[in-house]
C-alpha cells in the first residue's frame, strides 16, 4: 500500500526548524556582539591598561650601595658584579631536587650550596628567585646558557655584590649585609621605604651597615620595558637611573686599628681610641672577630655553628655590649671627684698600713704592710686602694654616682652603632630597682662604697664608655660625642657633611683640679705602675693601670695559678698622650690576663706609638713628629649578659684583697 505524503505538513515542519535554527543563530550572534560592546566599549579604558601594562614592565635598577672607607681613604666596604645561578619555585616543572642534581651536571653545586639555598629557600618566600649557586665562572655561565632550554624557571642573573676585602680587621665596626628575610621584609612592606626596596634582596645586619642603611642603601631606579606576548623583552622605552648610595668616611685609622689587632694577640678583649677634640673614633677593636664576608651570601651552617658557639664569643661586640668593672682605672675620676667637691685636698695624705676597717669588716690594699705616706698624687702613681676605701667612704655613694654620670659611666654615648648597652653607675635608687625583688638585698651598705670606689663591686661599664670617660678628661671637660663615621659624602655633588659639628656639654670642672689629675697620671707612666710597658717613650702620656676581680674571693686569697684561666682578672688600662695637648686617649680590657701593668699597658704603648710616631711593633723608636699647636691651629674636620670574666659583684661581709696592678 503506498503511504500518501502530507506535503504540506512537512513543509510546515521544515520552516519552523529553519526558523528556530535562524533564531538560534541570530541569538548567538546577538550575544557575541553584545559581548564585543561590553569589552570594546563599555570595558576597553579597563582592558586597554592592562593590555599596556601587560606589554610595559617597570623593572626596578638596584642602585650601587655606597662605600665606606677609612679616614685616609681605605676602602673597608666595595661592591663588585658577578653572576649568580636563581630558581624561582613557582616556575619549576619538576621536583626541586631533581632539578638541582641536572643543574650540578653543568654547574660546581657543593653540599653547603644546597644547605644555605634550603635555608634561604625558608627565609625568602617573598621573592621570586632564590640563588643556588653565586660567583659563577665564565665557562659556568657559558654552559647553563647552552641548556638553558632545558630548566624553566633557572636564570642567569647578574648581581651586585658586597665585599670586605680587609676580611676580620675591624669587623665589628663595618658589620655586613645579608640577604632580607622574611620579618625585614615584612618591616619594609609597611613602611614609606617599601617602593625603594623594589628589586633589592639584601639590607644591613650589623654594625655602620645596619645602622647607616639608609643612606647607604640609595634610591632605587627604574626601567620601562616593552615585552612580547610571551614576555621576552623587546626594547626599553624610558630609563630612570638610580641614585647611588651615600659614601662613608669613617674617623677610623685603618693601620692603627691593624696594630692594636695584631698586638692583642690570642687575648679576649677590646679598646677603644678617640681623638678627645673631636670625639672621632680611631680604633675599635673588639677580639676575636669575625670574616663578615661569611654572611653576605648567607652563613654555611658549620661557620654559623662554630661562630655561634665558640667560648670566645667572636660575634659579641664588647666595646658596645660588654660590660666590665673598671678596676683601678676608675681612681683618677674618684681623685678629681675629691677635689671638685671639697672633699680632699691633693696635698693630703694617710699612713698606709695596708688595710681598711669598717664595721668589723677587714678591705686589704694589695700591697702587704702598705705604702707608707700616701697623698693624692702618690696614690695615683702606686694605685694604693687604702687611700680610696676611705675617700669612698667620705664621699657616699650618691655623691660618686652624680659626679661620675656626666662622664658618661653608665650613660648611653650615642655612638652611631645600634644595641648599646648601658652598663652599671650604682647608687641606692639603682639597687633598689635592681633588687627590688628581693628586700633584705635592698638596703646599700658601707661595703658596697667600699668595692666601688676602687672600681669593682656593682661598677659595670662598656670599654667605649671608659674611652669616652678619658676622653672628656683629656678634652678638660669638653665632652664631644663619640662617632665612627666621621664625615657622609654625597656620590652626586662629593659634598661632605660632618656627623659630629660641635661638642656635646661641657663638664664644670675647675682647670687646676683637671691638671692635678693629669699630672698624677703622667706619674703613673714616668714612676708608677705603668713606668715599665712605656721606659724610654718620645712623648709624655698619661695612664692609669687596672686589674679587676671576676669572681668574689669570699674572703680567700686570689692566686692565678690556681684559678681557671676564665675565671682570672681582667687586665685594664686607660690613657692619653701627648699630655699637654692630648690627641689620642684610649681605654682598653684584656679578658683574664692579670695585671693591667703586664698585659695591658703593652698593648696600649703599641697603640700610641703608632699613632704618635707612626712605629709598628718591631720597629725603633721614631722622633715625634712636629704637631700642630691647638691653641693657635684649628682641630681637623671636626644589662645584657656579658662574657666571662666580664662582671664582678661584692659580697659584704668578706674580705677583698684590692686591685692588682
Amino acid at each position: 500500500m503506498t503511504e500518501i505524503k502530507d506535503n504540506d505538513r512537512e513543509i510546515h515542519l521544515f520552516r519552523m526548524r529553519l526558523t528556530a535554527v535562524v533564531v538560534f543563530v541570530f541569538i548567538c550572534f546577538g550575544l557575541l556582539v553584545a559581548r564585543f560592546v561590553w569589552l570594546q566599549v563599555i570595558k576597553h579604558s579597563e582592558y586597554m591598561a592592562q593590555a599596556e601594562d601587560n606589554r610595559i614592565a617597570l623593572v626596578p635598577i638596584v642602585p650601587n650601595r655606597g662605600l665606606i672607607v677609612d679616614r685616609n681613604g681605605v676602602v673597608l666596604a666595595r661592591n663588585y658584579s658577578a653572576y649568580t645561578l636563581e630558581i624561582t619555585p613557582s616556575k619549576l616543572q619538576a621536583n626541586m631536587d631533581s632539578v638541582i642534581d641536572e643543574l650540578a651536571k653543568l654547574v660546581t653545586i657543593e653540599a653547603k650550596d644546597r644547605k644555605r639555598f634550603k635555608h634561604l629557600l625558608e627565609e625568602s618566600k617573598n621573592f621570586a628567585s632564590v640563588p643556588i649557586r653565586t660567583r659563577l665562572t665564565d665557562e659556568e655561565v657559558a654552559r647553563f646558557t647552552a641548556q638553558r632550554f632545558r630548566f624553566p624557571g633557572v636564570e642567569v642573573q647578574a648581581r651586585l655584590f658586597r665585599q670586605y676585602p680587609l676580611g676580620e680587621t675591624a669587623s665589628h665596626v663595618i658589620g655586613y649585609i645579608g640577604r632580607i628575610n622574611q620579618s625585614e621584609a615584612n618591616d619594609l612592606a609597611g613602611s614609606d621605604d617599601a617602593a625603594n626596596y623594589n628589586g633589592t634582596d639584601h639590607i644591613g645586619k650589623e654594625g655602620l651597615e645596619k645602622s647607616y642603611e639608609r643612606q647607604l642603601h640609595g634610591v632605587t631606579g627604574y626601567e620601562e620595558v616593552e615585552r612580547s606576548a610571551g614576555g621576552r623583552a623587546i626594547r626599553t622605552l624610558s630609563r630612570t637611573a638610580p641614585t647611588s648610595g651615600q659614601n662613608l668616611i669613617l674617623s677610623i685609622d685603618i693601620e692603627l686599628q691593624k696594630v692594636v689587632e695584631q698586638a692583642f694577640g690570642d687575648y679576649r678583649g677590646a679598646l677603644v681610641a678617640i681623638e678627645p677634640s673631636t670625639g672621632d673614633i680611631l680604633a675599635y677593636v673588639s677580639r676575636p672577630g669575625f670574616d663578615p664576608n661569611l654572611f653576605v651570601d648567607g652563613i654555611d651552617a658549620q661557620s654559623w655553628n662554630e661562630l655561634n658557639t665558640s667560648l670566645d664569643r667572636p660575634l659579641m661586640n664588647r666595646p658596645l655590649s660588654g660590660t666590665y668593672p673598671p678596676g683601678s682605672t676608675f681612681k683618677p675620676y674618684m681623685a678629681l671627684a675629691a677635689l671638685e667637691l671639697g672633699k680632699r685636698r691633693p696635698e693630703y695624705g694617710i699612713s698606709d698600713p695596708g688595710f681598711f676597717m669598717l664595721g668589723g669588716h677587714r678591705f686589704n690594699d694589695d700591697k702587704k704592710g702598705g705604702h707608707g705616706f700616701i697623698d693624692m698624687y702618690r696614690s695615683i702613681v702606686l694605685s694604693c686602694d687604702t687611700y680610696y676605701y676611705q675617700l669612698g667612704n667620705d664621699m657616699g655613694i650618691d655623691a660618686i654616682s652624680k659626679f661620675m654620670a656626666p662622664f658618661g659611666f653608665g650613660q648611653i654615648t650615642g655612638i652611631d652603632l645600634l644595641h648599646e648597652q648601658k652598663g652599671v653607675l650604682p647608687s641606692q635608687e639603682w639597687k633598689r630597682e635592681r633588687f627590688k625583688k628581693n628586700r633584705a638585698a635592698q638596703k646599700w651598705v658601707g661595703g658596697d662604697t667600699i668595692s666601688i670606689s676602687i672600681g669593682n663591686g656593682f661598677n659595670n661599664y662598656t670599654p667605649l664608655q671608659m674611652a669616652h670617660a678619658v676622653a672628656t678628661l683629656a678634652n678638660d671637660g669638653i665632652v664631644m660625642k663619640p662617632h665612627l663615621v666621621r664625615t657622609v659624602e654625597d656620590p652626586v655633588s662629593r659634598k661632605r657633611t660632618l656627623t659630629v659639628p660641635k661638642e656635646s656639654a661641657r663638664i664644670p670642672l675647675k682647670q687646676e683640679n683637671i691638671d692635678i689629675i693629669k699630672r698624677a697620671m703622667v706619674g703613673v707612666i714616668t714612676e708608677g705602675t705603668g713606668a715599665q710597658a712605656f721606659r724610654g717613650i718620645p712623648y709624655t702620656a698619661g695612664g692609669k693601670t687596672g686589674t679587676a676581680q671576676v669572681v668574689g674571693l669570699k674572703g680567700g686569697k686570689y692566686n692565678a695559678a690556681m684559678t681557671p684561666e676564665r675565671l682570672r682578672d681582667n687586665a685594664l688600662f686607660i690613657a692619653f698622650a701627648p699630655a699637654d695637648h692630648p690627641r689620642i686617649a684610649l681605654a682598653l680590657v684584656v679578658e683574664n690576663a692579670g695585671f693591667g701593668a703586664a698585659v695591658a699597658a703593652p698593648i696600649a704603648r703599641k697603640a700610641l706609638d703608632y699613632y704618635l710616631l707612626g712605629k709598628k711593633p718591631g720597629e725603633k723608636d721614631k722622633p715625634l713628629p712636629p704637631q700642630p699647636n691647638p691653641d693657635t691651629e684649628p682641630p681637623s674636620d671636626p644589662q645584657t649578659t656579658a662574657p666571662a670574666g666580664a662582671t664582678s659583684e661584692f659580697r659584704p661581709g668578706g674580705e677583698t684583697a684590692g686591685n692588682k696592678e
